[in-house]
Formats: C-alpha cells, sequence, structure tokens
C-alpha cells in the first residue's frame, strides 16, 4: 500500500477534482449557453424551460432558484443560461465573500431590474448577511439597522426585483428558512457515460480537436461523471496526442495518456485508490470512522466527502453507514486485495446514514 499522504505532499489540484481550477479558464468558451444546448439533466431542463416560459409570458422575474449536487455538474452555467433565456443581466459572488450586511446590500442595490442574482456556495452565508436576505427574497427590500442602542431605527430599502439563484454542493447546511424561501429547488445528479460522450465530442469540436468515437468514449468513461473533469481530461489527452501521438485522439490515445495521469478505467485515481486500499489493509475494510481516515490519509475531511465518496458509493465500492466507511467485494476486486477475512466470517449489516 501507498504511504498515508503527509500535508507536503498532497496535491491540491488533482486532475480529477470537480471543483473548478486555475487551468479550467477555457471552460467558459465550451459553456452551453441556452436550455436546448445542454446535454444531459433533462428533467430539470424542461421543468426550468417551463417555469421561465410562464414567468416571461407574464412580465415577471422567475422565482427564486436553488440549485444542489456535486461540484462540476453545471450549477453555474445553468445560472448563466438562466439568465440568458430571462434575457436578463447577472451578478455572481459566493457565499463566503458577503462577509458582511454592507457587501451584501451594495449588490442588491446596484442590480438592474429583473437581474439575476447567483450566490455560489450559498450554505456559506453569513447568518446576519442571511437573514438581510430574507427580506429582499420575500419583499424586495433590506432591513438596515441605523445607530446603536436604543438610538438604533431600522429603515426598509427597496430593491429592484430580482431572481436569486443559489448553488450547494450540501443541500443538507441550507438553513430551513432561507431553503424555504426558493420557489424553485433542483438537484443535479451525475451524468451517464452516454452524454459525457456527447460533450466530450461537443467540446472537441469548438477546441479543434480531432477525436474519433472510440477516444470520446474512452475518455467519457473515466469521468466520474462529472463534465467538468470530462472537459479536463479532454484537453490533457489532447495535450498528448499532441506531442507524442499523430495529433488525433482515438482510444489508444486516450488510454496511454490518462494511464500516465494515474486515472484508470474508471476514473479512479492515486488518491482514490489509496483511500480505499487503507480501509482495506488498515481496518479490515471498516467500518472506519471518517475523521480516522482523514487523519491517516493527511486529507481535509470535506475533501474526502465532497471530492471521493460520491463517486465511490455509485461504483458500489463504498458504504456510508452509522459506524464509519466499509469497503464492498468490488472495490477489493477493482485494487485487487481479497475481501476481508473478517467481513467474510461475520457479515455486518449496516445502517445507511441519512444524507
Amino acid at each position: 500500500m501507498a504511504p498515508a499522504a503527509s500535508s507536503d505532499d498532497r496535491d491540491p489540484d488533482r486532475l480529477i477534482d470537480p471543483r473548478t481550477r486555475t487551468d479550467d479558464e477555457s471552460e467558459l468558451s465550451i459553456r452551453p449557453r441556452r436550455l436546448d444546448e445542454m446535454i444531459g439533466q433533462l428533467r430539470i431542463k424542461e421543468n426550468l424551460k417551463i417555469a421561465i416560459q410562464a414567468a416571461r409570458s407574464r412580465g415577471e422575474t422567475l422565482d427564486h432558484v436553488l440549485l444542489y449536487g456535486p461540484p462540476g455538474l453545471g450549477k453555474t452555467t445553468l445560472s448563466n443560461i438562466i439568465a440568458n433565456e430571462m434575457d436578463a443581466p447577472i451578478r455572481i459572488t459566493s457565499g463566503p465573500a458577503l462577509e458582511k450586511p454592507r457587501d451584501l446590500a451594495a449588490i442588491l442595490s446596484g442590480l438592474e431590474p429583473q437581474s439575476v442574482f447567483f450566490i455560489d456556495e450559498i450554505h456559506r452565508l453569513n447568518r446576519t448577511v442571511e437573514e438581510i436576505l430574507y427580506s429582499a427574497m420575500e419583499d424586495f427590500r433590506m432591513d438596515i439597522v441605523i445607530g446603536q442602542g436604543p438610538a438604533a431605527r431600522t429603515v426598509a430599502l427597496p430593491v429592484p426585483r430580482f431572481t436569486l439563484v443559489g448553488a450547494t454542493t450540501r443541500a443538507g447546511m441550507v438553513s430551513s428558512p432561507m431553503r424555504d424561501r426558493f420557489g424553485i429547488q433542483h438537484g443535479l445528479q451525475l451524468y451517464e457515460v452516454t452524454e459525457l460522450d456527447t460533450i466530450v465530442r461537443r467540446s472537441a469540436t469548438i477546441l479543434d480537436v480531432q477525436i474519433d468515437a472510440s477516444g470520446s468514449l474512452e475518455i467519457a468513461r473515466r469521468s466520474r461523471g462529472t463534465p467538468r473533469v470530462a472537459n479536463r481530461l479532454l484537453r490533457r489527452v489532447r495535450d498528448w496526442a499532441q506531442v507524442r501521438g499523430t495529433g488525433s485522439v482515438d482510444r489508444d490515445a486516450a488510454e496511454t495518456a490518462l494511464s500516465m495521469l494515474e486515472v484508470d478505467e474508471l476514473g479512479l485515481d492515486a488518491f482514490d485508490r489509496r483511500f480505499l486500499t487503507a480501509i482495506i489493509l488498515k481496518f479490515d475494510g471498516g467500518p472506519v470512522g471518517l475523521e480516522t481516515l482523514a487523519a491517516m490519509l493527511g486529507e481535509e475531511r470535506d475533501t474526502i466527502e465532497d471530492m471521493a465518496e460520491p463517486y465511490l458509493m455509485q461504483l458500489g465500492f463504498l458504504n456510508r453507514t452509522s459506524r464509519g466507511r466499509a469497503v464492498t467485494r468490488l472495490a477489493c476486486a477493482h485494487v485487487g486485495l481479497p475481501f476481508p477475512a473478517a467481513l467474510q466470517q461475520e457479515p455486518v449489516q449496516f445502517r445507511l446514514m441519512e444524507e
């Protein structure tokens, strides 16, 4: 088993990290701009089409929209699409950037009528800022407290009517009062391989990359159900094909390039394999607590929860239980290790934790 990573040799920019990285600027040029251009998420697109068409026919702003799901699935892209479909300007910020009420007030007071206001990581909003946002969402006004002590008074400042689009990877951490103020709520799901294959071929056309059907399918299979990862892998395979190959991406080029990058046939990288191997060899297959795993691997708890577990669970490699994390037979077979004897002799019934 590979040794546990120390804080000095962590890779903050894993290739398969679904969060935005510094080398993803070119992603902006390949993002769809309209609902009809967006691939996948069919149910969400259809529901948004109906809501947008109804709002436009009435000449009203769209209800506030909450988008949740793992990173890299298109929440920011959807917010821009909503603005385009409504023919409205968009203002983009993030929860951590709104530290004080005046930060929010400055943005709201500067919005144009009918604007789309997008807040990424909305679950990380400061509580005081969040409370001011309540009245802005419901009554399109800000209640500002002026002065202190007995002389303090509240002033209601009107704000233009707007549509708030909030995005989060942790829907459960959005407070109930905030969540209830969103008239439209959608959870984005990981993409199917066929959908990712279409996305890769579309991106290749925009980026002027020569690719055949076998090459795009191989990249799609290793993209962890995430369009952002698929586009990133496409760019890395393109680089390999231009430097070491013929300039065209086929299955052999994709396999060779991604193997060099330690992304295996299911999209697992070195950290994923180290994560599974640690549970198998160090903890007899589990269950083991997440804090213990995070300390041993030298990674943050949030990194494991956001970047490793969702996809491993989808593959059937990991069970997240009330007692901790446990591997499955599929995981052992994938990393080439026997299923732990303790689990073979005395099967453990796990109660899955509520999401």
